[in-house]
């Protein structure tokens, strides 16, 4: 019953798709017009997702921190390493360049050699007052290098934060306003205002201005992903169409491919600006991948109507049969396909979260628009010529065909011992593979603002800023002695720590104020006695200016402090140590029931999300492999043929991720994608075949060999031809500039190939091998749905 229904509905479907096709051409043409309306919602993402759900504890205390002192990633530093600086003209450009930030509104406010003050004491008032370091234009190279030996070795507060003494680097530190830190016009103030101001001084200086920091990079990540769209769509197009055309040989094919899938790009964006979704760095790879996913439905199709027409020359019926035969095929290659993409829906993050639901959407898209589409366009066209079917008898794709027939036939044992040597070597790559957070890995490799972040990490230890929050759990319980202490105990450590910078908190602010108590002798620059403090604190809570200055280390009520330091872009391994010693020390120096200390900040979170990625995605792929399972099981009713369908499937994946421990390739946010997103494309080569081989079972009496060879001669050619556009159109991603979209590029394009091969040679090996097996099944003998319903080849009848 179940069998009939089926076959009657694609038949059904066939002749409603035939008998309506002006009526469907008008429906896409509205659809499309719609969601081309929808483009104008289209954003691209200022923001940085937080992979980290908002319940998870490291999100909540990063939020706490951020409702006592606001967001830690707000400033772009600008540095200078040569001696000309110390010109008198080119100092004063300098201090002109710091005044030019300050008048944007876009700027919150800017510490540099400008505006620096020194913090001094007034000895007849009894407090603290701020003097400024640079009060003129400085004429000549005497008060310049007064200046300099002044702020080098009278002024430690300022060390690591504003210069390197060693290297006599000068830095500027802009803070952006931080309400606009995930808007539009923080990209227009980098890229035009900054570049601007910056390029400037360089052409009247000659010097080289090094610029940084977390607004920095994020704008001109958005910047390079934006224009990467148009170089991945066009790559895609064009390499898809040279390839298809190669193996079709027909213009008219190959135009009629593109025109569906730049259809499906159409309404991939159209569905991004109906959903509302901005574009990341992962949903701007789905528009290309719908064209490297759509291109293999066209070539099925497409490759069954002409064998069809060769066959029997009738083109009403071929078109009907490409419906018929190829649809619920097809639909299911999509559906699994889309599955594998629809698996990131259950994480907790919402940028895999969009991705997995827009992806999944437009997989299926793709497959309605070439189920309608190449047929009720070759309706309109006359039957093909004899030269667009020759590419069916190519002597090249039968020596192809014969190679793997005979392989099947004749060395199966060698298959299976080839598939357990390349797993067993495979698994020990695995144990290789290292686990990476890094921020700055990924970044494009050869650009001018990712050598400025090195400089940054050299000269200043880093820009990614880590916060210490220390909690004294009583109002103004930051500025006793002992908590003072602790935390100058705990800055001692992270100094020791190389890859962290100096922190900056309320205790260098303490120990300025000292030093300013003693009229500025440098040496003074220490934590207060006991008996000092008394004093020196009463002169600083007298002194506005003091007072103006603690608000950005110590909340309103004196109750929490922050401590701050830069991280160096640093191994995830490394990464985790220095937390690890980091809670150590705090430990040891802050008791836990006098105090509460958490450590959080943008590099810790990111470090924290990649960690629950790769959970998570592991978890998403072992999703994948069950609705895929239950997907053959629908399909074939047999424990043993999912067993079967799997291992072609799984044996690339391993092979993949043995790779990648060879080849020193981490597991990333971005690589850890490959392996959903390939299994779910791969498992297409196998349900293709198999569909063929249980028609032929059907066909051939229970035939095992010659079903076997049947299937792998018919739907050999369409999966070599469907591999190797998939092949080399996710090979367009290596061109990419980020190192995880181009690993993922070249990750999935190896997969798909050992998948092919391994659903062309082992598939068929291990159906031969489990022949009587199979036979003695009940299940086979009696089919609960034909996939493909076999037709009488001169009738049509079914």
């Amino acid at each position: 019953m179940l069998k009939k229904l089926f076959q009657g509905f694609w038949s059904g479907l066939a002749r409603l798709i035939l008998r309506n096709r002006i009526l469907i051409l008008v429906g896409l043409l509205t659809a499309t017009i719609f969601l081309g309306m929808q483009w104008k919602n289209m954003r691209f993402s200022n923001t940085e997702a937080n992979i980290l759900p908002d319940d998870h504890p490291e999100t909540v205390q990063y939020e706490a921190f951020v409702k006592l002192f606001g967001q830690e990633d707000n400033a772009i530093v600008l540095a200078v390493r040569d001696s000309a600086l110390f010109l008198p003209e080119n100092f004063n450009r300098w201090n002109k360049l710091s005044k030019q930030f300050e008048a944007i509104p876009e700027t919150d406010f800017v510490i540099s050699t400008d505006n620096l003050k020194e913090l001094v004491k007034d000895n007849e008032k009894q407090e603290f007052f701020l003097k400024p370091l640079v009060t003129s234009n400085l004429k000549t190279a005497e008060e310049v290098n007064a200046i300099k030996e002044h702020l080098f070795n009278d002024l430690p507060f300022y060390e690591n934060l504003l210069f390197n003494k060693e290297s006599s680097s000068v830095r500027m530190v802009v803070y952006m306003d931080k309400d606009i830190l995930n808007e539009p016009v923080r990209n227009e103030f980098i890229l035009n205002d900054l570049e601007g101001l910056v390029d400037d001084f360089e052409k009247e200086t000659g010097l080289d201005a090094r610029v940084s920091g977390m607004p920095y990079i994020r704008t001109w990540n958005s910047k390079i992903i934006i224009d990467e769209i148009g170089i991945f769509i066009l790559g895609a197009l064009l390499v898809t169409s040279i390839i298809f055309f190669f193996f079709f040989r027909s213009f008219r094919a190959t135009f009629i491919s593109m025109f569906v899938v730049i259809i499906g790009v159409m309404w991939a964006f159209g569905i991004l600006g109906l959903f509302k979704y901005e574009i990341t760095i992962l949903t701007a790879l789905i528009p290309p991948l719908i064209i490297v996913i759509g291109i293999p439905n066209c070539i099925f199709l497409i490759n069954k109507y002409q064998q069809e027409v060769k066959k029997h020359g009738n083109q009403a019926l071929s078109l009907q049969r490409v419906i018929s035969k190829i649809g619920n095929a097809t639909l299911m290659t999509n559906v699994t396909t889309a599955s594998g993409f629809a698996t990131f829906i259950i994480l907790d993050s919402d940028l895999l979260k969009e991705f997995g639901i827009v992806a999944s959407i437009n997989i299926l898209c793709i497959f309605m628009l070439s189920l309608l589409i190449i047929p009720i366009l070759y309706s309109f066209m006359p039957l093909p010529k004899t030269k667009h079917l020759k590419h069916l008898n190519k002597k090249w794709i039968d020596l192809f065909v014969n190679w793997m027939e005979r392989i099947v036939r004749n060395n199966r044992i060698a298959v299976y011992i080839t598939s357990v040597i390349v797993l067993v070597l495979s698994i020990v790559g695995i144990y290789q593979i290292e686990i990476t957070g890094s921020r700055i890995e990924d970044l494009p490799k050869n650009t001018k603002f990712v050598e400025d972040v090195r400089f940054f990490e050299e000269e200043f230890d880093g820009i990614m800023p880590v916060e210490v929050v220390v909690d004294t759990k009583q109002k103004n319980g930051i500025l006793k002695p002992a908590t003072l202490r602790r935390m100058d105990q705990l800055a001692t450590e992270i100094s020791e720590t190389p890859e962290l910078s100096k922190s900056v908190s309320v205790v260098n602010l303490v120990k300025y104020s000292k030093q300013a108590f003693y009229n500025g002798i440098p040496k003074y620059y220490q934590l207060p006695t006991s008996q000092e403090n008394t004093f020196i604190m009463d002169v600083a809570r007298k002194s506005a200016d003091n007072g103006n200055l603690l608000e950005s280390f110590v909340d309103s009520t004196g109750q929490t402090a922050r401590m701050t330091t830069f991280m160096r872009d640093v191994k995830t391994e490394r990464m985790e140590e220095i937390e690890a010693d980091l809670i150590k020390s705090i430990a040891k120096i802050f008791p836990s029931e006098r105090y509460n200390v958490f450590i959080t900040g943008k590099a810790l979170l990111f470090l924290k999300g990649t960690k629950y990625l790769v959970k998570n995605l592991l978890l998403s792929l072992a999703l994948a492999i069950g609705l895929i399972s239950l997907f053959m099981a629908y399909l074939f009713r047999s424990f043993r043929m999912i067993l079967i369908s799997l291992v072609p499937n799984l044996l690339p994946l391993v092979i993949t991720a043995g790779l990648m421990g060879y080849l020193g390739v981490p597991i990333k946010p971005s690589t850890i994608l490959v392996f959903s997103i390939a299994f779910g494309i791969s498992v297409d080569d196998t349900i293709h075949f198999l569909a063929k081989y249980r028609q032929e079972l059907i066909a051939n009496r229970w035939q095992i060999k010659k079903s076997v060879y049947n299937a792998l001669r018919e739907t050999g050619v369409s999966m070599f031809y469907t591999s190797i556009v998939l092949f080399f159109g996710f090979s367009v991603f290596t061109v990419s500039s980020f190192g995880g979209t181009k690993a993922l590029g070249g990750l999935v394009s190896a997969t798909l190939l050992f998948a092919m091969l391994s659903n062309l040679i082992l598939l068929p090996s291990l159906l031969l091998s489990l022949e009587k097996n199979i036979a003695n099944k009940n299940v086979l003998k009696k089919p609960q749905i034909n996939i493909l319903p076999k037709e009488d080849e001169n009738t049509g009848s079914k």
